[in-house]
């Protein structure tokens, strides 16, 4: 992760930690504490990670059920993509039943696996409304930057 980050580091390590944020899997969770690291201080790294993190939301939040289904019927994705959407598909009961709030709390609480990305796919295999969607992920990926600059911080600054 390190070295992804060194090597997008050649065009400004915000440019970096703005790329960064928008993977999947590693977003805004992984990017604050690289900022942080990398001693730049909180109140940089975190308004561009939030706004990395949520670029790529509102297409997902149109297309993330076509390309999870298209994805389904490559010979080449398909064991994975319908181990991903099973697995999205397991965590609907705990977001259907809070709606707007349980989306929020998903997305909000940094565990592996849970993230702007998998909240948007949730969001639309439930085909919640995009808008309504969008603001829950996006509170939630705020909070979920809160928590990890917090945390980033406390522990890197035991170590300084």
């Amino acid at each position: 992760m390190e070295s992804l980050f060194t090597w997008l580091g050649a065009a400004g390590k915000e440019t970096a930690l703005f790329l960064v944020s928008m993977l999947p899997l590693i977003e805004l969770r992984g990017a604050v504490p690289i900022g942080i690291a990398a001693g730049m201080p909180w109140t940089e790294v975190l308004p561009i990670c939030i706004l990395g993190n949520l670029l790529p939301i509102p297409f997902l939040l149109l297309f993330a059920e076509r390309l999870l289904d298209w994805l389904a019927r490559q010979p080449l994705f398909k064991k994975p993509a319908t181990w991903y959407t099973n697995k999205l598909n397991s965590k609907k009961g705990q977001i259907t039943k809070y709606a707007k709030w349980g989306l929020f709390l998903f997305v909000a609480i940094p565990l592996p696996g849970t993230g702007a990305w998998s909240g948007a796919a949730i969001a639309a295999l439930l085909k919640m409304p995009p808008i309504r969607a969008f603001f829950s992920i996006a509170a939630g990926v705020v909070a979920a930057g809160l928590i990890m600059a917090v945390a980033s911080s406390g522990v890197f600054s035991l170590f300084t």
